[in-house]
């Protein structure tokens, strides 16, 4: 009777943990979001262009840990979101291939790729 209740109890157990740990951030999915997302917003904002090698690997953590975007007047999460996504998908190519990724995971992407490409990143990058 045990076996029959603890069976399917550790089996769930162990598909779960696969799951939760099976997705590895894809710095070029973070690439091809930021410059087709972020940096086209920028460039055409008084702000200009932000380039990732213009912040250290502590910079950018400490920035998207802070989620914290135009000094605080939003978050960075929102601009990660499907539903912005959604929202800019019919003149953003990225936004549109990229609307069904799930939120952390497109997140995650980002991150990967600006700490990549960070001013001690093992690929200093800019934005184009």
């Amino acid at each position: 009777m045990k076996l029959r209740i603890t069976l399917p109890i550790l089996t769930a157990v162990m598909l779960s943990a696969s799951v939760a740990q099976a997705y590895e951030p894809d710095w070029k999915r973070g690439r091809v979001y930021y410059r087709s997302v972020c940096t086209s917003c920028h460039v055409a904002s008084p702000v200009g262009q932000i380039n990732p090698s213009g912040k250290t690997k502590a910079e950018w953590t400490a920035y998207l840990d802070a989620d914290k975007h135009d000094k605080g007047k939003d978050s960075v999460k929102q601009y990660v979101s499907k539903a912005y996504r959604a929202s800019i998908k019919s003149g953003n190519k990225a936004a549109a291939k990229f609307a069904d990724v799930p939120d952390q995971e497109l997140l995650g992407d980002i991150k990967s790729f600006l700490l990549r490409s960070a001013k001690d990143g093992e690929s200093p990058a800019s934005c184009s």
